[in-house]
């Protein structure tokens, strides 16, 4: 959960991640519980046909925190991550 004084100094974001490298699946998910406090939602969905995994997380978060979990996730051996923002603020 978002601190109530800090809500108006956060974004709202989506942060799109594809997994082609089941190995870094742990190191993924300890980033997401590390920041859990900052997720509105996750939603992931395995596609088969092509053995990759897409998950969508959404954040509300300052922008300094939400860099910081693309920065990590997107460094992870065999995994992409791309954010897109509200333009509210």
């Amino acid at each position: 959960m978002v601190p109530e004084n800090s809500i108006s100094k956060t974004r709202v974001a989506v942060l799109s991640i594809i997994v082609e490298n089941t190995e870094s699946t742990d190191a993924l998910n300890r980033i997401l519980h590390e920041y859990s406090s900052y997720i509105i939602g996750r939603m992931g969905i395995p596609y088969r046909l092509k053995n990759i995994y897409i998950i969508c997380v959404a954040l509300d978060a300052p922008q300094e925190i939400i860099s910081a979990i693309s920065g990590k996730v997107g460094n992870l051996s065999g995994v992409s991550s791309k954010t897109a923002y509200s333009g509210r603020q």
